[in-house]
C-alpha cells in the first residue's frame, strides 16, 4: 500500500507489521523510524545489513519465528535493502507473524523494482517514498526550531545554515543542537560562531570505514555505514580512500618480503603511520597477502567504474562491495 511520508501521523502502526521506506533522503527516514517506531520497542530493536541476512537466511528467519516468553515483540530495521531480499519478505509475510515489526531502508529503487512493487500492490503493507527536502523545508525546520529555542538568529545565518546542509535534514538537526549546545554557555552567537562550528554535510571520517573494512571488522564496518548518512557523491571519496589505503598495503608487503619485522617495516613506513593505527594496520596486512591485495585493487578499480556508470545506485553499490569485503575470506 502506497503512502507519502506526511500521511505517518495517519497510519495505525499497529495495525502493520511490514514497512519498505526507500528514496534518498535518508535524514527523514531515520527521523520516522526514531520518532515513531524505536521509541515503542526500548531495548527490543535489532538492526541488520541486506547482507548479512542473506548470507544466513535460516538463521534469520528462526530468529523471527522463536516466540520468547521475556520477548513478545520486537523491532526489526535492516538497512540497504533491494530486490535480493524480495524472497525472505514474502516468507515472513505469509506466516503472519504478528509480533515482530519489520522495517526495510531502501536507497532509490526503480518503478520496476519486484521489492517496491510487492509493497505497493500489497494492502497489509506500507509503502513510503521519500524524496530530498527542498531548500524551503528545511529552511522551515531552522526557523521553527530558533522560534522554539528562542534563540535570535538574522535571516541571512539561517540561510547559511540551511545551504550548507545540502539537503539533508539529519544534518541539519545535528547542527541545530549544536548551535543550542552553544548558545546554553554562551549565550550569543554569531555568523561567524556558525561558520567555527558547523561541520554540516559532513560524514563521519571515511578513513575509519575503510580501516575496519580491510581488517574484517564487519560489526564495525556494518554500524559506521548505518549509522553515517553518506550520499552518493561521497562513494567516490569513499571508494579512493579504499584505493589508498588497499595501495599502502601492498606496499607494505612489498617491504616485509625483503624484512620480515613488521614493527619496523611500519614504523619506517612513509608516510609516516600514526602510532594509534598501527594495531589495525597489523590486522589489515594479515587478512591481506600479497597476491589477495592485487586483486582486492583490480576489484576496487572495477567498482569505481560501476559506480560512475550507475550513479541513481552508487551508494548500494559501494556499501554492498564494502560489506563483502569486510566478510569473505577469500577476496
Amino acid at each position: 500500500m502506497i503512502k507519502k511520508a506526511f500521511e505517518i501521523n495517519k497510519i495505525n502502526l499497529k495495525k502493520y507489521n511490514l514497512y519498505l521506506f526507500y528514496g534518498e533522503n535518508e535524514g527523514h527516514k531515520n527521523e520516522i523510524i526514531k520518532d515513531k517506531f524505536e521509541k515503542l520497542y526500548p531495548n527490543k530493536i535489532y538492526r541488520y545489513d541486506e547482507n548479512e541476512i542473506l548470507e544466513k537466511k535460516n538463521e534469520f528467519l528462526d530468529s523471527i519465528l522463536t516466540k520468547s516468553f521475556f520477548e513478545n515483540d520486537k523491532l526489526i530495521i535492516i538497512s540497504r535493502t533491494t530486490d535480493k531480499i524480495r524472497d525472505i519478505v514474502e516468507d515472513i509475510f505469509l506466516k503472519k507473524i504478528d509480533d515482530v515489526k519489520i522495517i526495510l531502508s531502501a536507497n532509490i529503487l526503480e518503478k520496476k523494482s519486484k521489492l517496491r512493487n510487492f509493497f505497493e500492490k500489497n494492502t497489509d503493507a506500507i509503502c513510503i517514498a521519500f524524496y530530498a527536502d527542498s531548500y524551503q523545508a528545511l529552511n522551515k525546520i531552522a526557523i521553527d526550531f530558533f522560534k522554539e529555542k528562542k534563540i535570535s538568529l538574522s535571516q541571512e545565518t539561517i540561510n547559511l545554515i540551511t545551504e550548507r546542509c545540502k539537503g539533508d535534514r539529519e544534518n541539519l538537526r545535528k547542527e541545530l543542537n549544536k548551535i543550542e549546545d552553544y548558545v546554553k554557555s554562551e549565550k550569543k552567537i554569531s555568523a561567524e560562531d556558525i561558520l567555527k562550528l558547523s561541520n554540516l554535510a559532513e560524514n563521519y571520517n571515511a578513513s575509519e570505514l575503510i580501516d575496519n573494512c580491510l581488517a574484517k571488522n564487519i560489526k564495525k564496518t556494518a554500524n559506521i555505514l548505518n549509522e553515517n548518512n553518506y550520499s552518493n557523491e561521497d562513494c567516490i571519496l569513499i571508494v579512493r580512500t579504499l584505493l589508498a589505503k588497499s595501495k599502502r598495503i601492498l606496499k607494505l608487503q612489498e617491504e616485509l618480503k625483503k624484512n620480515k619485522n613488521i614493527e619496523q617495516v611500519i614504523t619506517n613506513f612513509k608516510p609516516p603511520i600514526f602510532w594509534k593505527d598501527k594495531e589495525i594496520v597489523k590486522q589489515q596486512l594479515y587478512h591481506w597477502p600479497l597476491e589477495k591485495i592485487n586483486s582486492m585493487i583490480v576489484n576496487i578499480n572495477e567498482t569505481e567504474l560501476l559506480i560512475k556508470k550507475n550513479s541513481a545506485n552508487s551508494l548500494n553499490i559501494l556499501s554492498n562491495f564494502i560489506i563483502s569485503k569486510s566478510t569473505t575470506t577469500n577476496n
